[in-house]
């Protein structure tokens, strides 16, 4: 089983997981995350890879070290990384795909229509069966 993709570092990698992490609630703002050393064990990669996505994190202040103590996550790092994720995938993830849209003959209620059948509710049990406002407004 590999468990990276090779066309991109393993340490932007790890860093995209802890993101996730963090807007998923795995890691609470203000709440200790692993260790280097622990979550370099749990990814199965070498601890400096880890040091590494731990600085960059640090870096673009997703995370902070309080010496002697670990890394937390920052205060407003959940928005923080749902506003770059968000430019991002608007400015380029939604431009690609409109760029390819007429290439490949595929209409805007082709998407409308994928994107309804994506959002219906789970038939496993619990959860919201609200769903998401795609007016724009």
């Amino acid at each position: 089983m590999e468990m990276f993709n090779k066309d991109r570092p393993i340490y932007l990698q790890i860093s995209d997981r802890i993101c996730d992490e963090i807007l998923s609630g795995v890691y609470a703002e203000d709440r200790r995350i692993p260790s280097v050393r622990d979550y370099a064990t749990l990814m199965q990669v070498n601890i400096n890879t880890v040091m590494k996505t731990y600085e960059e994190l640090s870096r673009s202040e997703i995370i902070y070290q309080r010496r002697g103590m670990g890394y937390f996550v920052t205060a407003g790092a959940k928005s923080a990384i749902q506003r770059q994720r968000k430019e991002t995938f608007i400015h380029k993830t939604l431009a690609e795909m409109f760029r390819q849209m007429p290439l490949l003959g595929i209409s805007i209620d082709d998407v409308v229509k994928e994107y309804h059948a994506s959002q219906k509710p789970k038939t496993n049990g619990g959860g919201s069966t609200r769903q998401p406002d795609v007016s724009g407004s």
